[in-house]
């Protein structure tokens, strides 16, 4: 520890905050991508959910690694234009966390009731909004925990990027690593830095499910807002007397 000079310790907080964008710019892609292929799957048009069943399946079914390398080295010969580094890796982990996340979409939007969309046909509203006043609402809350898990998944993947030279935690780990030819120190270091950024994630997650249980009016686990009865309650008279006649 004492041969990693403030010089070295610069490079891995740099690091950090090359990881918290990488993260912030793919996650924010990937829920576009998640809510926009999610809800395609449960359209009505065979065309749709054909096309966005494909997304999925080439999206999950390929190496986020390699497709990264397709983005940077051979995306540029079909097309003409190359992709800055970082913003290949967004565009990678963007897209292929957001294929999972659709799932999650899909199988949320799912698993509301049949009858709270009779309840939408029943007030005259439209498909759009039956999905935005009524499904969504409902399926939020179900959503939050398996995102939570997938952002996690995301923060640990962009060590990927390190690949295509881009400074972030596991790349400033290498260099540092080179300087000191300490291996020990230097990755024990960049673990528990994920592992504060992953539990800082964790703890802002565990917010946004309590306010979305909160807004359809559930309690959060292990709390309840209503205390039980402990024994009758009489208001407004008093109780019968023992022997009186009822």
């Amino acid at each position: 520890m004492s041969d990693i000079t403030w010089g070295l310790w610069e490079l891995l907080l740099k690091g950090v905050w090359i990881t918290v964008q990488l993260t912030v710019y793919s996650a924010a892609l990937a829920t576009v991508a998640a809510f926009g292929i999610g809800l395609a799957r449960t359209h009505r048009r065979w065309i749709v959910r054909f096309l966005s069943g494909a997304y999925f399946e080439i999206f999950r079914g390929t190496s986020a690694l390699i497709l990264m390398f397709w983005m940077f080295f051979v995306l540029p010969m079909g097309f003409g234009w190359q992709l800055a580094p970082m913003w290949a890796a967004v565009l990678t982990l963007g897209l292929t966390y957001g294929a999972y996340g659709s799932e999650v979409v899909r199988g949320a939007i799912a698993a509301v009731p049949p009858g709270q969309r009779e309840a939408g046909v029943a007030l005259s509203f439209s498909p759009a909004q039956s999905l935005r006043k009524i499904v969504l609402p409902q399926a939020w809350p179900g959503m939050v925990p398996p995102f939570n898990n997938l952002l996690i998944e995301l923060l640990k993947g962009t060590a990927l990027v390190s690949i295509l030279g881009v400074g972030d935690i596991a790349f400033g780990a290498s260099l540092v690593r080179n300087a000191t030819a300490q291996s020990a120190p230097v990755y024990t270091i960049i673990l528990v830095m994920y592992f504060v950024l992953a539990f800082a994630l964790t703890r802002g997650m565990r917010a946004v499910e309590r306010h979305a249980k909160a807004g359809i009016g559930q309690a959060p686990a292990g709390r309840s807002r209503l205390r039980p009865a402990t024994g009758p309650t009489v208001t407004g008279a008093a109780a019968p007397a023992e022997g009186e006649a009822r």
